[in-house]
C-alpha cells in the first residue's frame, strides 16, 4: 500500500440515511477573515477565493458590507469584488447587515446576498441593536427589495444551541425566529451554533421543531463552531435529519467577533474527509483545499487548526 492510499478515507457507506450530495457553502474569506487581529491584503483575498474556486467549492461568501467601522477587516469589499475574477458555476454571496448594505452590494453587482439574525433577545441587542422581535423590521426593506432587484436571499439565525448571556436556547424559539426569516423571503435559513455548545442530540430536536412548525430541512443549513469539539458529530446529526448545505471554513479559520468564547468555524478539509468516508458526494479536490489552506496559514503566521491540514499538509 503507498503512502497516498493512506491519506485517503475508506469508503464505508453509513447504515443510516444521508443525502447522495452536500453542499458546501465555504465561509472562510468573510466569517474566518473578518475575526483576524490585522487586515489581510486584498491580493491575499482574492488568491484565497480564486484557490478555492479552483479547488471545486460551489458557494464562496466573499466579503460583508458591514460598516468598516465594526469589520475593519472587510472594508475593502468593494475593492475584492470589483477585482473578483469569477468563476463561472460559483457563486459568490456577501453578507449584508441593513439597506445601506445592500445599497453597496447592489452597486457593487452583487447577484446574491446575507442577512444575520439572532434567535435570542440580549445577543439581538448587542449585535444589532435592536430586540428579538424588532430586528424584523430591520431585514424586512432589506429581503425585499433585494427579491424585487432579482437577487437570493440566505437568512443566518446565530445563538441558534446556546447564548452566552442566556444559556440554553429553547428549540421552539428558534423555530418561531427562523420561519419569520423564511416568511420575509429568505430562501435559505442557516441555523448557528455561535459559540460551539451543540450536541448531537440538540441538532436533531431543533430540525425537529423546525418540521413540527412547517419548516422541512431543505431550506435548512447547518453552521456549527468547534468550541468544544463536537462539530463534525453535529454536522453528521443534521445530515441524517436530511440537511443538504454545510458551512464550513477552509483551514477552520473564524469564530464570532461578538461572542468571546467561540472558536474557528467546522474545518472544510475536516468535513470532506468525513464525506469522503461516507461515500457523500460534494465535489471538492481535498489535495487542492488542504494546499490552499496551508498556503493561507504561512500568509497568517500560523498553522491552521484543521486536523486533516496538519495531517496532509505535514
Amino acid at each position: 500500500m503507498g503512502a497516498r492510499e493512506l491519506d485517503l478515507p475508506e469508503r464505508v457507506a453509513s447504515s443510516g440515511e444521508l443525502p447522495e450530495r452536500v453542499t458546501i457553502w465555504e465561509v472562510g474569506a468573510r466569517d474566518g477573515l473578518q475575526n483576524e487581529s490585522v487586515s489581510v491584503p486584498v491580493e491575499v483575498k482574492l488568491e484565497f477565493l480564486d484557490r478555492l474556486a479552483r479547488a471545486g467549492l460551489p458557494v464562496l461568501e466573499a466579503t460583508s458590507f458591514v460598516h468598516p467601522k465594526w469589520v475593519p477587516q472587510l472594508a475593502d469589499a468593494e475593492e475584492l469584488l470589483a477585482r473578483l475574477d469569477a468563476h463561472d458555476q460559483v457563486r459568490y454571496p456577501v453578507l449584508v447587515p441593513n439597506e445601506k448594505g445592500l445599497d453597496r452590494a447592489l452597486a457593487a453587482g452583487v447577484r446574491e446576498i446575507a442577512v444575520f439574525a439572532s434567535a435570542t433577545e440580549t445577543f439581538a441587542r448587542r449585535n444589532l441593536n435592536s430586540g428579538l422581535d424588532e430586528q424584523f423590521a430591520m431585514f424586512e426593506p432589506v429581503v425585499s427589495r433585494a427579491r424585487a432587484e432579482g437577487l437570493e436571499v440566505r437568512g443566518y439565525l446565530s445563538m441558534c444551541f446556546g447564548d452566552p448571556w442566556e444559556g440554553a436556547v429553547p428549540a421552539e424559539q428558534v423555530a418561531r425566529t427562523g420561519a419569520r426569516l423564511l416568511d420575509l423571503g429568505c430562501g435559505q435559513l442557516s441555523l448557528g451554533d455561535t459559540i460551539g455548545v451543540a450536541t448531537p442530540g440538540q441538532v436533531e430536536r431543533l430540525v425537529s421543531a423546525f418540521g413540527a412548525a412547517g419548516t422541512g430541512p431543505d431550506v435548512l443549513a447547518v453552521h456549527f463552531h468547534d468550541t468544544y469539539g463536537q462539530a463534525l458529530a453535529n454536522t453528521l446529526a443534521a445530515l441524517r435529519l436530511g440537511v443538504c448545505t454545510v458551512d464550513s471554513s477552509a483551514g477552520g479559520l473564524g469564530g464570532c467577533p461578538y461572542a468571546e468564547s467561540a472558536t474557528g468555524n467546522l474545518a472544510t478539509e475536516d468535513l470532506v474527509w468525513m464525506l469522503d468516508g461516507l461515500g457523500v458526494e460534494h465535489g471538492v479536490d481535498l489535495d487542492a483545499l488542504v494546499a490552499t489552506s496551508a498556503w493561507m496559514a504561512g500568509k497568517l503566521g500560523r498553522p491552521s487548526p484543521s486536523r486533516v491540514v496538519r495531517a496532509l499538509a505535514g
